[in-house]
């Protein structure tokens, strides 16, 4: 039979109201306005979306509708708490969990990982990702050119290292194009930069400099499996590095999304030379700045330290600064010099102070200061 819809509001309501129902189960957004009749689960309106891609999975429906007693009743006895007990028994604490704030493709794959492929459920699905070894072809952009090209990657935990190479077959290239330790790389998806929907931007340290690959395979599951495969790598390479860490720990630090980006104005070290236009990219405690969003090598780091070590950033420019086309400027002081750049909207401002003022409100950590000296003495 069918409820009235004043009965079928009351009793959904009741439901949505229980623990765990107040957050979308795929991706934690709040108050989900649908759910999947099949799957017992309250998801957001973006994971419904991702959910009608697995329709033999998957069945959604609004909240808003007029509902049959029997679909209230499923939703009642399953719910998001233990639609997650069955679906994420086996999640590796290194695995990506994503957010409503991720990109489409990688949501989409978790959605998939969790209902389609059950891959939490059964852990011999995971090797993939935490066998500590993988390799295979991925789409690499040429540093000349810009065009993408097929180069062989080996992951390898044991080794410590990311590797690739330029010749398809790995037993006539005796060195590899670029050898990425661990220790210090990095992943981040980035669609929009590198136009396409699995591009991946993988950073590492080459003589404390920031150096740029960008990645892309055609199959996204391929994709968020070298994603996680990394997150393992980093979480097994850690745990060794810090042994009385905990899980909770440790699994922030595995790779890390770029505070900010986008382009500014700066000028020279002298304030006297003309603005030029930069892309900007603030990695954690490194504002690095390029010629181009894509380019392989900053062009020039900055680092920015904390309050308690006379790092500052304000709002506009001294007023004798010439040379700028763009009116919303910001200054960051630092102990040595200061540092002058330009928005274009006020709104940019703003988001750039902010970007600025989280990290120069956090406390430096002990290796942060061998970072900033090495900044210091460079050349």
């Amino acid at each position: 039979m069918s409820l009235e819809p004043e009965g079928s509001n009351r009793l959904l309501r009741d439901v949505l109201a229980r623990p765990g129902n107040e957050t979308c189960a795929d991706c934690g957004n709040p108050e989900p306005d649908w759910a999947s009749l099949t799957l017992g689960v309250f998801v957001c309106q973006a994971c419904s979306l991702l959910h009608r891609s697995i329709p033999h999975i998957s069945r959604v429906k609004s909240v808003q509708d007029t509902w049959d007693a029997s679909e209230v009743e499923l939703m009642a006895t399953t719910g998001n708490n233990a639609a997650k007990a069955k679906y994420e028994q086996t999640v590796p604490a290194f695995y990506y969990r994503p957010t409503h704030s991720d990109c489409k493709m990688l949501r989409e794959q978790w959605i998939r990982a969790k209902y389609e492929r059950n891959e939490f459920e059964f852990i011999e699905k995971q090797e993939p990702y935490s066998a500590g070894y993988r390799d295979g072809f991925l789409w690499k952009r040429g540093r000349d050119n810009g065009q993408f090209l097929s180069r062989k990657f080996i992951l390898s935990e044991r080794e410590g290292a990311l590797k690739y190479f330029n010749k398809q077959d790995v037993s006539e290239a005796r060195d590899p194009k670029a050898l990425m330790k661990i220790e210090t790389l990095n992943a981040t998806f980035q669609p929009a930069k590198i136009g396409n929907p699995c591009g991946l931007q993988i950073t590492y340290l080459k003589d404390n400099s920031t150096r740029n690959i960008f990645v892309y395979h055609s199959d996204a599951k391929e994709m968020v499996d070298w994603f996680n495969a990394i997150r393992a790598a980093r979480f097994h390479y850690l745990q060794v590095a810090f042994p009385g860490a905990s899980d909770e720990e440790l699994v922030p630090k595995l790779t890390r999304n770029f505070m900010k980006e986008g382009f500014m104005e700066k000028t020279g070290p002298k304030h006297t030379e003309g603005f030029k236009k930069r892309w900007f990219t603030m990695d954690d405690r490194r504002l690095m700045y390029f010629k181009d969003p894509l380019d392989a090598y900053a062009r020039g780091e900055v680092f920015i330290g904390s309050k308690e070590n006379s790092y500052t950033v304000l709002s506009g420019l001294p007023s004798s600064t010439q040379g700028h086309h763009w009116n919303h400027g910001i200054t960051i002081v630092t102990p040595d010099r200061k540092f002058l750049f330009a928005c274009e909207t006020e709104a940019e401002q703003r988001d750039w102070i902010a970007a600025f003022q989280r990290v120069i409100n956090r406390p430096m950590r002990p290796q942060e200061y061998a970072v900033e000296a090495h900044f210091k003495h460079k050349p």
